[in-house]
């Protein structure tokens, strides 16, 4: 059997160990020539670092790095240190001297306890670079206890330690052989480790690029690929037939099988580094996707590698893991038709190593990772004009990077889908993936979907710095339709007749969602020039640097990490910026007319004499607790209500509250505007997490606002007057609703004395004289609202009846609740108040009056209606004139003349002032008897104005 030839082994015709020699030889062969590459491309001091880590594993001296105590495990299996290697140790430690290591450890500890070391990750491969890391795998034997085992956790930590002095960074990993092969471990074994979930496809990635630096060799380099699925049957035979010595080999398990979990857990943990590398992971991700697509006959490429090495084919090109990955990547996506993700791969191969084709090499020498590159890209037929344009990766902008974004997007799009079509075709979804796919699946939603209002991420790692040194923001006006105008941005600094021959960067109909848009993208930096066109807006350059200024200090850049929990949960505000009146002059006509209002009403709600509303546009630029930047944009009238309304509906029940700024930069009065938006904000938001829910009153000019703070669904109701916001107020209610004025609502009416006064327990009785009439206003126990306007000639007769009306409603009420109904059901109380007009030295104030005298003490004609269901929803009504009945089905439409005719017999002189009802009964109309005071009162209103035209008319 020559060198050349294909090495085929056979247990049943016997193996000739100088064939398992040579194969290990073929092994050691790659293996060394992988080490040369990586030490090339190490500085002096990385490249001693390397050559002493064996040496300092084998060694346990007090002169030497890494040194803990005498019973720190040292010794690595099969390990003699040559004389080069002695020269280089005692450069380091003069007074060091070697003693070779021979019989057993003290105290019983094996004498040889570390069995293995070896290196991972891109050492040695096309895709090393000068800050690539070590990560080195401590193969030490099972029987080391735990005091053993920390002493040597201890002993890596510094070396960790010393190799950073040296410049190298190595992240030491102990492994269990046993323990390993069991699939049981405890800690990650590589610094890009996802933890415990990866066995097979960690031992994949072992086999297939770890380089051997002492101790024994991997048992698996001896197993053909045909007998790997009998692996444990072939290995034992191999021991037990003393083919080879167990002291020589290391077994850490085979690859003929990998469960479907891993293939989910893998793609789900590149995925979510690929969220914000995506190029680091692309590569990783597709791969996962080859072997799941393959399941369950998946040959990976360690499997690859180790029938190469069998065939004698050891060309280190081929057999560099990276350039394994790319074409096993090519097979897949050349048998598929897909062509752009193989362009794309071609592309994450190319950034990922690193080497700028397009310039010349720094010392005019080509690395073999260089030329190695160059036949790639020779063979994918890439011109000087493409290379270029990706060496120039570190100064692309906006244009590229949003090109390069829609395919890396796809790509991470369509993994996700690919996953979790595999999860669910090989019933691998557990609660723990499902959890996990769902939490995956919201943090590509958040991190790149598109929706209404919200800021477009665009550099997901793709370019290091998108800012621009010099832009033109331009207003463009519609021609048609002032509404319709826009804000567009354009790169350089361009003048008024430039900028309509370019295409702009980004285009927005409203300036705050461009501004968002800049910040969140890193466009607009310190550093940047920004040429200003305002058109037909108000916006200036103080105001537009503010503008900015706000978005950098309530946005911090770059963004925290969106931990797990948060996305369990349903998106959140955590940052809301309000910016009002952006680019208008709420007073512009007197800007321009050079006239500044005075006035003493100065409400940015209703200023100045006019009432004039200053808010005319509110954005609101929210951050959620899932990262995503939403602008919103609210104008007319009733903007800020609306915003309240939506921020609001926003907050999370029992959720932390966002951290609100409010901020505007307009010409006039923009402090004052800003300061009375927040502070309208901050007072309902007082009222809406009190737990009692209720109404907020607002005054817009001569316009009335409710908000209704039902939590989640706070609903905003526009009056556009004072006559409708009484027949609101007096609207019925199924329970007591509190209703808060804001500072400045009704100032000067009544109602801002009255309606703060509503209580659950009390009707109200309000009264205001007006020369020879009289108001009354009655606020009831669901604190709605009844007003009345009568003639008044005393106290006692504008009082009486409407005490004794409201005294038979309690007695009504009490007899419809059981005997043991809580007292504070039947603790209704009638309160009595004067409304006194302001005076030169005092304000507009309400005076408590004692209730009228006792009916009993002054006896009356007792008035009394019943109210019933008729025929075709037609009421049917029956009076009691002191216990006579009145009925329609006596009198018909003459009732009221009947009773009419009826009461004035009983009066002396055939007096006609006016009648009044003292009971009402509306039982069967309305319900159960506990129906709110104002109800009766609408009631009682209609029958005595029928009773009383009929009393006049009599």
């Amino acid at each position: 059997m020559t060198r050349s030839e294909e090495i085929r082994p056979d247990l049943d015709d016997g193996i000739d160990r100088k064939v398992l020699a040579q194969l290990r030889a073929r092994f050691l062969s790659v293996n060394q020539g992988r080490l040369l590459r990586a030490q090339q491309a190490l500085s002096t001091r990385q490249q001693l670092v390397l050559r002493l880590l064996p040496l300092l594993f084998h060694v346990n001296h007090p002169l030497l790095p890494g040194y803990v105590s005498a019973a720190t495990p040292a010794g690595l299996c099969g390990f003699e240190p040559d004389e080069a290697l002695l020269a280089e140790v005692q450069r380091l430690t003069r007074s060091f001297a070697y003693k070779p290591q021979r019989g057993h450890g003290l105290g019983g500890r094996p004498a040889m306890p570390i069995h293995g070391l070896f290196l991972m990750g891109s050492l040695g491969t096309v895709a090393q670079a000068e800050q690539s890391d070590m990560d080195l795998w401590v193969c030490h034997d099972p029987q080391l206890s735990a005091a053993a085992l920390v002493e040597l956790q201890r002993k890596c930590a510094l070396l960790e330690a010393w190799a950073a002095t040296q410049g190298a960074e190595v992240h030491c990993f102990l492994v269990d052989p046993a323990r390993f092969t069991a699939g049981a471990r405890e800690a990650r074994l590589t610094s890009d480790d996802c933890g415990t979930t990866q066995h097979y496809l960690l031992l994949d990635e072992f086999y297939r690029t770890a380089i051997w630096l002492g101790g024994r060799t991997p048992l698996w380099w001896l197993v053909p690929v045909y007998e790997e699925a009998r692996y444990a049957e072939y290995t034992e035979a191999l021991l037990s037939r003393r083919y080879i010595r167990a002291q020589e080999v290391l077994d850490l398990g085979h690859l003929a099988q990998i469960p479907p979990e891993e293939f989910l857990g893998a793609g789900m943990w590149q995925l979510f580094k690929g969220i914000e590398s995506p190029y680091k992971s692309v590569l990783k991700l597709l791969l996962t996707e080859v072997y799941a697509s393959e399941h369950p006959q998946v040959q990976c490429l360690s499997l690859r590698f180790k029938q190469a090495v069998f065939a004698n084919r050891l060309d280190l090109d081929e057999l560099d893991p990276y350039v394994m990955v790319y074409r096993r990547l090519e097979e897949y996506l050349a048998e598929r038709g897909e062509s752009e993700r193989l362009e794309l791969i071609r592309r994450c191969l190319y950034l990922k190593v690193g080497k700028k084709l397009s310039h010349p090499p720094r010392n005019r020498r080509k690395s073999w990772q260089r030329l190695l590159l160059e036949r790639l890209t020779e063979a994918w037929h890439w011109t000087p004009r493409h290379l270029a344009q990706l060496d120039s990766r570190s100064q692309w902008k906006v244009r590229q990077v949003g090109s390069e974004r829609r395919m890396l997007v796809n790509e991470l799009t369509y993994s996700y889908r690919f996953l979790s079509q595999f999860a669910r075709r090989e019933q691998v979804a557990s609660s723990l993936n499902s959890r996990d796919l769902g939490v995956l699946g919201r943090r590509l939603y958040a991190a790149f979907e598109r929706k209404a209002g919200k800021v477009e991420f665009i550099n997901p790692g793709i370019a290091p710095d998108l800012a621009e040194d010099n832009l033109t923001l331009v207003h463009c006006p519609s021609a048609d339709n002032p509404r319709d105008s826009q804000w567009a941005l354009f790169p350089g600094n361009l003048t008024g007749q430039e900028w309509q021959d370019f295409a702009p960067l980004k285009r927005s109909r409203v300036l705050s969602d461009l501004l968002a848009w800049c910040h969140r993208n890193g466009v607009i930096d310190a550093s940047t020039r920004l040429a200003l066109h305002p058109g037909t807006s108000d916006l200036g350059e103080f105001e537009l640097s503010n503008l900015l200024g706000s978005l950098q200090q309530a946005f911090p850049l770059p963004l925290a990490s969106v931990e797990e929990n948060a996305l369990l949960q349903a998106a959140a505000p955590r940052e809301v910026l309000l910016l009002v009146n952006v680019g208008l002059d709420p007073l512009k006509q007197h800007s321009q007319m050079n006239v500044h209002m005075t006035s003493g009403r100065t409400d940015s709600l209703g200023y100045s004499g006019v009432r004039e509303n200053l808010v005319q546009t509110v954005d609101q630029i929210s951050l959620n607790s899932w990262n995503e930047l939403l602008v919103s944009r609210y104008d007319g009238p009733n903007a800020v209500l609306d915003c309240l309304r939506d921020y609001l509906n926003s907050l999370p029940p029992g959720g932390p509250l966002p951290n609100l700024r409010v901020r505007c930069f307009c010409r006039n009065r923009a402090p004052a505007i800003a300061e009375r938006v927040e502070a309208l904000f901050r007072d309902v938001l007082e009222h809406f997490l009190d737990g009692r829910g209720g109404r907020h009153l607002v005054q817009v000019r001569q316009q009335y606002h409710v908000l209704d703070l039902q939590p989640g669904q706070v609903r905003h109701a526009a009056l556009a007057d004072l006559p409708a916001l009484l027949d609101y107020l007096g609207e019925t209610r199924p329970a007591f609703s509190p209703l808060h004025l804001d500072r400045h609502a009704l100032e000067g009416d009544d109602l801002a004395l009255i309606l703060p006064l509503g209580r659950t327990d009390c009707v109200q009785v309000f009264y205001r004289l007006h020369g020879d009439q009289a108001e009354l206003t009655v606020l009831d126990e669901h604190n709605a609202l009844w007003r009345q306007r009568l003639p008044f000639h005393d106290e006692q007769s504008l009082l009486t009846p409407l005490h004794r009306f409201l005294e038979s409603l309690l007695y009504r009420r009490n007899a419809s609740l059981t005997l043991d109904a809580p007292a504070e059901l039947n603790a209704l109380e009638i309160r009595y108040y004067q409304i006194l007009p302001p005076a030169p030295a005092r304000a507009q104030s309400l005076e408590r009056r004692e209730p009228p005298e006792a009916a009993i003490s002054h006896p009356f004609y007792d008035v009394q209606a019943i109210l019933e269901p008729g025929a075709n929803g037609r009421l049917q009504v029956t009076l009691y004139c002191n216990h006579r009945e009145f009925s329609e089905l006596e009198y018909g439409a003459g009732l009221y003349r009947a009773v009419a005719r009826h009461i004035l017999e009983q009066r002396s002189g055939s007096a006609r002032y006016p009648c009044y009802l003292t009971d009402l009964d509306l039982s069967q109309v309305l319900g159960d008897g506990r129906l709110q005071s104002t109800q009766y009162l609408r009631y009682k209103a209609k029958l005595e104005a029928a009773l009383n035209q009929a009393l006049q008319s009599a």
